[in-house]
């Protein structure tokens, strides 16, 4: 087979409908779990305001190098737009616009965009389920978000999901550990790698995130922010903590945690997933950010959430060989060997009936037919040939069973097809 003279982008691909069924199964699972928290769902633009993004920290690699950026029309007063990368943003400017009662608990899924290099579980474009609590400084509105997600993973079957908590304390905080921490790497700046001295210079958090073999010694040996946190923010960390441990949700503390967001305060968590044999093995992970509402607009507000990358979580689904939620078979697929117009009106009255049912077109034979619903793996066939049809009736035909078949009346069809399926699926 020749190639096709046109393929999906780089770092993007087609969802096929056996892994798309699969990421449905998450979707609807996490927008079940969501709701089931008192969540309500937020459907944002995928493309807002070039300075929505902006405000993500000017030395983060998403505003630097990641964004798909554009110009919009206009010939007069043309508007700078970005394809979003992050949902946060976007739900903080809803928030600045609309100003809703808090606490606004909202919940998000859909594609996010990003120019970096693909590689597994990571794509240009990549779709991330997501919620945030705004307008809410209660360290149990904290664990409640941290939960949400845990119970997810739960959800799945996932049993192998590490969680890591940190804090960063508030912006004076972190300000001072930056000082610090820009102090103490700069000394050390001759044994640091190439990338780590570049970001070095634009934001030393950023340097804790490096994997690099050099790396990793000096950074062990580095100040934490724990150090330089007041009492309250201490406080509030503790709060969290307990609370996650009051229903049972275990994490380990990592004081090295930063994340990649520069809007991130006090509470910040990640998820990664330890069957993943690969240094990208977060699956999801967020934090409080306690300043950003204001930087877009909105009065001084809270808020805590949490993005959730699908891509990750279904390689961590295989990699516990874990059932991927399998698309429901078919209940019948309906065999017309009368000219077509029987398979019409039955599959009509059994959909609309509520029950998944196909055909085939082009008034095949009863061979090419059969190979054509033995392949579509429905439960069963309703064969109409003309002596059914002259009687009234249809051969109802087990085909995932012994391959017995009945005839019955056309009339019951309907009645007969669902006690099947209901004794099927009570074996």
């Amino acid at each position: 087979m020749s190639k096709s003279r046109y393929q999906a982008p780089r770092g993007t691909r087609d969802i096929l409908p056996e892994e798309a069924g699969r990421w449905r199964w998450a979707l609807d699972s996490f927008a079940e779990l969501a709701e089931r928290f008192g969540y309500g769902q937020v459907i944002s633009p995928m493309f807002e305001d070039l300075g929505v993004f902006l405000r993500l920290g000017e030395n983060t690699d998403v505003v630097t190098k990641e964004m798909f950026t554009f110009q919009d029309k206009d010939p007069k007063t043309p508007q700078d737009l970005a394809l979003r990368p992050e949902l946060t943003a976007s739900i903080c400017r809803a928030f600045a616009q609309h100003r809703p009662i808090t606490p606004w608990k909202v919940w998000y899924a859909g594609p996010q965009f990003r120019y970096e290099k693909p590689q597994a579980g990571r794509f240009r474009q990549f779709v991330q389920v997501g919620a945030e609590i705004i307008g809410e400084n209660d360290p149990a509105a904290d664990a409640e978000i941290i939960s949400l997600a845990w119970r997810f993973y739960e959800s799945l079957g996932l049993k192998h999901i590490t969680l890591q908590m940190n804090s960063l304390g508030d912006a004076e905080t972190r300000g001072v550990y930056n000082q610090e921490l820009h102090s103490y790497l700069s000394s050390k700046a001759e044994s640091l790698s190439a990338n780590s001295r570049d970001t070095l210079e634009k934001n030393p958090l950023r340097v804790l995130d490096s994997k690099r073999e050099e790396d990793l010694e000096i950074i062990r040996a580095a100040p934490t922010i724990q150090e330089f946190l007041t009492t309250e923010d201490a406080n509030h960390f503790e709060l969290v903590c307990e609370e996650l441990n009051s229903v049972g949700i275990p994490f380990v503390l990592s004081p090295r945690l930063v994340r990649g967001l520069d809007y991130y305060t006090r509470t910040t968590f990640e998820f990664t997933a330890d069957k993943l044999q690969t240094a990208q093995n977060a699956v999801g992970g967020g934090g409080r950010y306690d300043g950003l509402i204001e930087e877009l607009g909105g009065p001084p507000t809270q808020g805590i959430g949490f993005a959730l990358g699908i891509d990750r979580i279904l390689l961590a689904c295989e990699a516990e060989e874990l059932d991927l939620g399998p698309i429901k078979p078919l209940d019948a697929f309906v065999v017309d060997l009368t000219g077509g117009s029987q398979a019409t009106q039955i599959t009509d009255e059994l959909r609309a009936n509520g029950l998944g049912v196909d055909r085939s077109f082009g008034n095949r034979s009863i061979k090419a037919q059969m190979k054509v619903a033995d392949r579509s793996e429905a439960l069963f066939a309703i064969i109409v040939g003309d002596d059914e049809l002259e009687k009234n009736e249809v051969t109802l035909r087990d085909l995932r069973g012994d391959g017995s078949q009945e005839r019955i009346p056309r009339t019951s069809l309907v009645a007969a097809l669902i006690a099947s399926i209901e004794g099927r699926y009570s074996e």
